[in-house]
């Protein structure tokens, strides 16, 4: 199987077009080399991606069959990333809603049109 549809198969990215763009990036590699997309993989060879700033690294246990639920993803590959990177990835996250929490600043386009919904009932009256 290609690295471009494995990493699709077991949900690193969204889609094969963005696996693929990614590899052609030079952002997945394998003993420090940089991978094309149409690097077929083996088991039990340790890839490392650079995905949002953080390097993750992955061994491949088994290749699917083809794109798995997330429940069955530990199945197919194990999550060697370094804990430091881990926590890299939590204090960002949490730094993203310090600034603005759920609910405070612009209203959502949901919250828009509630909003509209809610002014127009009045409007009627």
């Amino acid at each position: 199987m290609r690295i471009d549809k494995f990493l699709w198969c077991v949900r690193f990215y969204k889609t094969r077009a963005i696996a693929t763009e990614e590899c052609k990036k030079n952002r997945v590699f394998l003993d420090d080399a940089p991978l094309k997309p149409s690097k077929e993989i083996l088991v039990g060879e340790t890839y490392k991606i650079r995905k949002n700033q953080i390097d993750y690294t992955i061994q491949v246990i088994q290749i699917p069959p083809n794109r798995v639920g997330a429940k069955l993803v530990p199945l197919y590959i194990k999550d060697l990333t370094d804990p430091e990177q881990i926590e890299m990835m939590k204090s960002r996250t949490q730094m993203q809603n310090y600034y603005r929490q759920k609910g405070l600043g612009r209203p959502t386009k949901k919250d828009r049109r509630e909003l509209d919904d809610y002014t127009l009932e009045w409007d009627d009256e």
